[in-house]
Parts: structure tokens; sequence; C-alpha cells
């Protein structure tokens, strides 16, 4: 008996040192590329051709790279594209997502059924694959090369948005619609008084996955911005990318300033991001 419990023991010891290993290994795989970026950011661009990726810089008070990223990118102008889209696409997806969810969870209709399910077929389709039609279809318009074409073409409907919506409205007791129909209000002033403020932490949680998307969406504004002065900020880093070399150290300070607004969101709102995602994420 006293061998058994030994061999069990020495198993959980050997079990739990792998758990760390593989633990340690994959904070690694996710902390070295941020560090190396760090890192590289701060060195000139003799110091990064001599050494390697991980060697430290001489001086950590070496803001040039920053600097001539910020100027020679225009970032100020790409941060104010990619401000103005993401709020407008934002807006957008939320009313046009909570609206779609409240007449699907609200009301029983023919093709209730059919519309989920073809929104559900259309998360699975491929974006690429489809953007051969798209670019017919902004071309004809005259919708290429304008900010507000490819906002547009962004406000597109979103799937895991309006299904997180609907998840949601399933645990918003028709009661409450009930009621505020006995008391005179319309469909629209039930929607807008009462179900819209009682989504809040899903209308969090979809404005994070958007708003991140959006954000970092390179392929489409690549694709349908080549103007520079409309060019988002995932766009303008591709500034010092060409077919004469990398400017890698002005790459990745480019990268420290595109996160900076980022972070500076997360810190300041991470009570109401981390309540959203649980209560509008995995909620019912």
């Amino acid at each position: 008996m006293g061998a058994k419990n030994a061999k069990q023991k020495a198993v959980g010891i050997i079990v739990g040192i792998l758990k760390y290993i593989i633990l340690i290994f994959f904070s690694l795989v996710a902390v070295v590329p941020v560090a190396s970026c760090v890192i590289t950011a701060f060195k000139t661009k003799e110091e990064y051709n001599s050494t390697n990726v991980m060697t430290l810089p001489e001086s950590w008070l070496n803001f040039d790279n920053f600097i001539q990223a910020f100027q020679k990118a225009d970032m100020g102008r790409a941060f104010l594209n990619s401000v103005i889209v993401m709020l407008c696409v934002l807006i957008v997806s939320v009313i046009v997502g909570t609206q779609l969810a409240y007449v699907l969870n609200r009301f029983s209709f023919p093709g209730n059924t059919l519309i989920r399910n073809l929104f559900l077929f259309a998360s699975l389709l491929p974006a690429v694959a489809m953007q051969v039609t798209v670019y017919n279809i902004m071309t004809a318009l005259g919708f290429v090369n304008t900010l507000y074409g490819y906002i547009i073409m962004m406000c597109g409907t979103d799937v895991i948005s309006i299904y997180i919506f609907i998840q949601f409205m399933e645990n918003i007791p028709t009661s409450l619609d009930e009621s505020a129909i006995i008391d005179g209000a319309s469909y629209w002033t039930i929607y807008w008084k009462v179900i819209l403020p009682l989504l809040k932490p899903a209308i969090i949680t979809s404005c994070i996955l958007k708003g991140v998307g959006v954000y970092n969406e390179y392929y489409a504004a690549n694709l349908y911005l080549m103007n520079k002065n409309i060019r988002t900020i995932a766009v303008s880093l591709y500034t010092f990318v060409g077919p004469m070399g990398s400017q890698y150290n002005l790459i990745c300070a480019g990268v420290i300033i595109s996160l900076l607004p980022a972070l500076i969101v997360f810190i300041l709102c991470q009570k109401q991001i981390y309540s959203g995602i649980a209560a509008g994420a995995v909620k019912g």
C-alpha cells in the first residue's frame, strides 16, 4: 500500500512539473516576440544590423525611431482615420445587430429559423474567398479608395455580434416587454428604453471583439485604401517595408506606438471589459 501511494505521489509530481514546463514554454512563446519588438524599437539602424534581436540596446533613451516612425508614416492622420472607421463601424454594428437580434428573438414569423441559419452559413464563408465579388461591387459603386466606402463595407452585418445579442436577450424575460406594452409602449420604445439598456454587457463584449478586429484589419484596408491620406494605422506600418529591405527598428517603434491607445483603453476600462466578457459571452 505504501509503495502504491509513493508511486502515485511520484506520478503527481511528474505531472505537476510537466504542467509548469508547458506553461513556462507557452509564456515564453507569447512574451519573447513582444520583448524582441520593444528591444528592437530602441536600437539604431547600425545596432540592429550588427546584433541579434535579443541584444539590449546601448541606450533606452533613444526615441529617434519613434519620432521617425510617427512622422514618416504619418501615424497621426492614420490614427484619426482608424478612430473614425472604428467609431462608425461600432455604432452601426451595435444598432443593426441589436435590432436584428430583437426581431429574431422576440418575434415568430415564417423564415425566422432560415434567417438564423443563413447568418450561421455566412459566418463559415472565408472573407478572402469573397473578395473578388466584393471588389467588383465596391468598384461599381465608386467606393474604392474612399474612406466612406471602406466604412460602409466594414459595417457589414457582424454575425458573431448578432449571436451574442440573441444569446444574451434570451435571458431577458418577455414579461418586461408585456408590461411595457400594457403601459402603452410601442415596439420601438421597448427596444430603445427596455431592451437596449439591458444589453450593455453584450454590447461591451461585441465592441471589444469588433473594435479589435477593425483596428487591426490590414487586408481590406490595404486593398481599398490606396491614398496615403486615408490609410489606417495597420497600413501605415508598412511604409517601412519595401523591395530594398525593411527598416525593422522603425517598424517595431511604430508597432509600439499603435499599441499604446489600445493599452490605455484597456487599463482604463478593464473592469467593464472583464464584466462584459463574463456576462455577455458566456451567459445562458
